[in-house]
């Protein structure tokens, strides 16, 4: 237990704009690392607190809040290279995001390039041999993509020979295109999936330029987070737990803060 001055829990919340059973939950979940109590009851919290609040809310704008929490988790469980491994594998996440993003944009130009109003690729109800001819790929191939729920034929009545439309063939290209850039089907899927939701290339195309500035700016917000992470790491380097001053320090700086009302222990 502690004596003497310090940070309540509303006192910190105040520092930060949190409520006060937030504060509570933080310390509980681990967020931050442990805090004394008083004889009383009541936690006292001090610098290292109020950077550990900081550091996890400045990760959340860029990780989330679930990453963030795993990681001051980690990091005041004395786990730090969990706590990287998350942050690599967070920044490894968005990299394949911007990776696939780059993919459907270059398929997308690459088709438009290839077959800018083709006519034989606009001709209604195309059969599988034609089509497979017209793009140079086996009729195998057009099978396989069909079983995968990438492409979707309609069926000639009576004969049910398949009949490929000019969105068949559009998509049977694109799958083509993102093949050859080693894309698996789950990575195609959603590329198609984000042409047939816009309706065409030029709402794709804005669609893409939208994900990419949100990624953008995600990435940003990582930086910053890893950023504070990093400054909060070096001032546990600087002062290892139990070798924080009395907190008298930042009691004065929290005076202007502190509000009449005494919340109960926490």
């Amino acid at each position: 237990m502690v004596r003497g001055p310090g940070l309540r829990p509303v006192d910190l919340a105040r520092l930060v704009g949190v409520s006060t059973q937030q504060i509570r939950n933080y310390a509980d979940a681990g967020v931050l690392p442990p805090a004394p109590r008083t004889p009383s009851g009541y936690r006292r919290f001090d610098e290292r607190h109020r950077g550990a609040l900081l550091t996890y809310r400045t990760l959340a704008a860029g990780y989330g809040w679930d990453t963030a929490r795993s990681i001051m988790q980690a990091v005041h469980a004395g786990d730090l290279p969990s706590a990287l491994a998350l942050v690599d594998a967070a920044h490894a996440m968005v990299h394949e995001q911007r990776r696939a993003l780059q993919a459907t944009g270059e398929a997308l130009e690459a088709v438009a390039v290839q077959d800018p109003g083709d006519p034989a690729s606009s001709r209604a109800g195309m059969r599988i041999g034609e089509v497979a001819a017209h793009l140079g790929v086996r009729t195998s191939a057009l099978r396989v993509w069909e079983s995968a729920g990438l492409l979707a034929p309609r069926r000639e009545p009576g004969t049910g020979y398949r009949r490929f439309g000019p969105a068949d063939v559009r998509d049977a290209r694109m799958i083509i295109m993102l093949r050859q850039g080693r894309y698996l089907f789950p990575q195609i899927r959603l590329v198609l999936d984000g042409l047939r939701r816009t309706g065409g290339s030029d709402a794709l195309r804005a669609a893409i330029a939208q994900r990419r500035a949100e990624l953008t700016g995600r990435a940003r917000a990582m930086l910053e987070g890893a950023g504070r992470l990093n400054d909060y790491l070096a001032s546990l380097a600087a002062r290892p737990p139990g070798t924080e001053p009395a907190g008298r320090e930042a009691t004065v700086r929290s005076a202007q803060v502190r509000g009449p009302a005494r919340p109960g222990p926490g």
